[in-house]
């Protein structure tokens, strides 16, 4: 749906609708903060789940938002639907109840079950939707909307192929938008040196996200206890949760932490990183230009995270390695096999700095903003 070309006055009002889980809300905050810096009149404002991660992310974020009784569909618990029903009742009434202050000049889906409601509104009250789809395998929000969309913002190009999209959609194959490596970054030795690690150690960055990954740590901590590779250091973050099992395994050549944030010295010491498949993460790893040994979540929705590991494979900037296969002695043979192959680290790194999209979320914002006529 193409907007509409009266022009507009006032501050132009956006509705941020998606998440869930983080990989459905931090694409959006990142879009909408780069809206901001871009065009200040911009007002987003986000619209979410009560049960879903932005109860806790967005009462910090800065901006306004709603947060709604929505549910997922119940694939498992089919008789649970009527939750979702209920839910998606009461929530467009009260998305119509926030339009009639101020009518939002485009509704930006970024996944997850919070996002379909709004989405549906705005298709319904001729305010244009644009969508950013974060992994190579679409979810079924944007499998549903994608037609009808006025645009359509792609974290993996191999997404494309699984979608199909209306005469007027425009497809962008922008990247995930990410927090990019500063200019100019920190030098490896330098990252090194902040983490009390060796300037010519292989440096490996283990992590699970925020809340960690415990086939990942146990991996890990086998690994550790049956003695890492000469020269190989390791950057391990448990999460937050799972730490205190783990905190005893600091060693020389070992560093653990709950969490990394920022991540960024972590990333500018790495050789290589071992880590779910996240669509964020993977986008985080290509922008640094870190080869990646990729361990999709086996449960993840439609098993997205394994679609995106084989498509950053394909591409030659990441190991695929399914849980099914992970152990310690896994871990150590591929290690091994990187380590002593420089120009293997070289290819990957170069892979994934062709895939890399560091500015993608200004290019979103901008494309956005040219759309509303905010710009």
């Amino acid at each position: 749906m193409a907007p509409t070309t009266h022009p507009h006055t006032g501050p132009a009002r956006v509705f941020f609708a998606g998440g869930g889980t983080g990989g459905h809300l931090y694409p959006g905050l990142a879009i909408a903060r780069a809206m901001v810096r871009l065009a200040p009149s911009v007002q987003p404002h986000f619209i979410g789940a009560r049960r879903g991660i932005e109860k806790e992310v967005l009462p910090g974020a800065g901006f306004p938002f709603t947060l709604l009784d929505l549910h997922p569909l119940y694939r498992q618990r089919p008789w649970d639907n009527w939750k979702t029903l209920a839910g998606a009742f009461s929530a467009w009434r009260a998305i119509a109840a926030l339009a009639r202050t101020q009518r939002p000049r485009a509704v930006i889906g970024t996944g997850g079950y919070a996002a379909g409601v709004a989405l549906a509104w705005g298709r319904a009250n001729d305010v244009p939707t644009m969508l950013h789809e974060p992994d190579s395998h679409p979810g079924l929000t944007t499998r549903v909307f994608a037609k009808g969309a006025h645009s359509l913002f792609l974290g993996f190009p191999e997404a494309a192929d699984r979608l199909t999209v209306g005469a007027r959609t425009r497809v962008h194959s922008v990247g995930c938008p990410i927090e990019p490596p500063p200019v100019p970054r920190r030098s490896r030795t330098d990252a090194r040196a902040a983490w009390g690690l060796p300037a010519d150690a292989f440096v490996v960055l283990v992590t699970g996200g925020s809340q960690g990954a415990r086939a990942l740590n146990d991996a890990v901590a086998a690994w550790v206890a049956g003695g890492l590779p000469d020269q190989v250091a390791l950057i391990w973050a448990t999460g937050r949760g799972q730490a205190a099992a783990y905190l005893d395994r600091e060693a020389p050549m070992v560093r653990v932490r709950p969490y990394l944030s920022p991540i960024a010295d972590a990333y500018a010491a790495a050789d290589v990183a071992i880590t779910r498949a996240g669509a964020m993460s993977i986008a985080e790893q290509c922008a640094w230009g870190i080869p990646a040994v990729l361990v999709p979540l086996p449960t993840a929705a439609q098993d997205h995270q394994t679609h995106n590991a084989r498509a950053t494979a394909a591409a030659g900037a990441a190991v695929h390695l399914p849980q099914a296969e992970l152990s310690a002695t896994r871990l150590d043979q591929i290690v091994r096999a990187m380590q002593r192959d420089p120009a293997q680290q070289a290819r990957m790194r170069a892979a994934a700095e062709l895939r890399a999209h560091p500015g993608a979320a200004d290019a979103i914002a901008r494309s956005i903003l040219g759309a509303i006529g905010a710009l």
